[in-house]
């Protein structure tokens, strides 16, 4: 597995997002029922094959991402890059808004370390903007806590362009973290070029559309209710349809590579700098292993451009909540 850098650390070209262990607060599962000890021995082979760089939240679970995380790494914790993130109010194990307070943010973190079993967060994220808080507060924060020993490098997630050029005029930012895929390029106007001109690393999460690239993915209406594209606007009647157009063209390079279309939607991120690093979400080894080759899959430039223009406009909103919708790129 090859490596790449975010700001201090060296992590693997390609990371595990670990979300889908655990859910997110409030809902148990994000895509179906977990099997415990399968993602333990996911995470296990992970490390065994390269991949060094393993992303959570405080919000996963609540709480039961990290420690799952924590348990499976044990006395090999220091081969891991761990990212974690603050930035919800969390009550009765559900969201009750965002809180990126610096009184908020230091709480978390002590709180993150002890679940995580750590004494360093190696990448702290704040998960979405608090409009309440200036980002330039949230960022000193932050750089308190990396001086100070207990994290190590400053991430932010789902900002905008202008947010990031703030934030780093008060500390080096190393990641942000956007949904980018080849159904999702929302961030390749402003975002992409934002953070790469100002030396951050960008780590696109749901690198396969959340599943839709796979092609292995029913209909939302075939879904069962427990599924969270059941709700996606882009998984639903005609959109659906329309969206499938992609990945006609992503399995038509994969049957030319003799490669899953798995890995030709990652390797098609990889191939867009040596500054973006991929976080596929896996819980079971086969498809750790399947999204693990992307790595060594090299698509021609006849491919690249292909794939560039398969699916210029993708039909259907982003998320299928105005809530969602509101939390994002601000």
């Amino acid at each position: 597995m090859q490596t790449r850098t975010i700001g201090p650390l060296a992590v693997s070209a390609i990371g595990l997002g670990c979300m889908g262990m655990a859910g997110t607060a409030g809902q148990a599962a994000m895509y179906g029922p977990v099997d415990r000890a399968e993602a333990i021995a996911t995470i296990h082979h992970a490390l065994d094959i390269g991949i060094t760089f393993f992303d959570t939240a405080e919000v996963y679970g609540p709480f039961a991402n990290e420690m799952l995380l924590a348990e499976a790494l044990g006395s090999r914790r220091r081969q891991a890059v761990i990212a974690t993130k603050f930035g919800f109010r969390i009550v009765d194990g559900k969201v009750a808004g965002v809180n990126s307070h610096p009184d908020h943010i230091r709480a978390v973190c002590e709180a993150s370390l002890k679940r995580l079993n750590s004494d360093v967060i190696d990448l702290f994220y704040q998960h979405r903007v608090d409009p309440a808080v200036p980002i330039e507060d949230v960022v000193g924060t932050l750089a308190d806590l990396v001086r100070e020993g207990k994290i190590r490098a400053i991430g932010l997630s789902e900002c905008s362009a202008a947010t990031l050029r703030r934030a780093c005029a008060v500390h080096p930012v190393a990641a942000l973290q956007s949904e980018w895929s080849l159904w999702e390029r929302g961030v390749e106007a402003e975002i992409a070029p934002t953070a790469r001109e100002l030396g951050v690393t960008f780590v696109p999460f749901s690198p396969l559309g959340r599943g839709f690239l796979t092609g292995s993915v029913p209909r939302a209406e075939d879904l069962p209710d427990s599924d969270y594209r059941k709700h996606d606007p882009r998984y639903q009647g005609a959109n659906y349809d329309a969206n499938m157009a992609a990945v006609a063209v992503v399995k038509a390079i994969a049957a030319a590579h003799g490669a899953s279309p798995a890995q030709v939607a990652i390797a098609w991120l990889l191939a867009k700098g040596e500054d973006v690093v991929p976080i596929p979400g896996c819980k079971r080894r086969a498809t750790l292993v399947d999204t693990a080759g992307a790595a060594s899959l090299v698509l021609t430039p006849a491919d690249l451009a292909a794939l560039d223009t398969a699916l210029p406009v993708t039909h259907g909103d982003r998320y299928g909540s105005k809530a969602a919708l509101a939390m994002t790129r601000l």
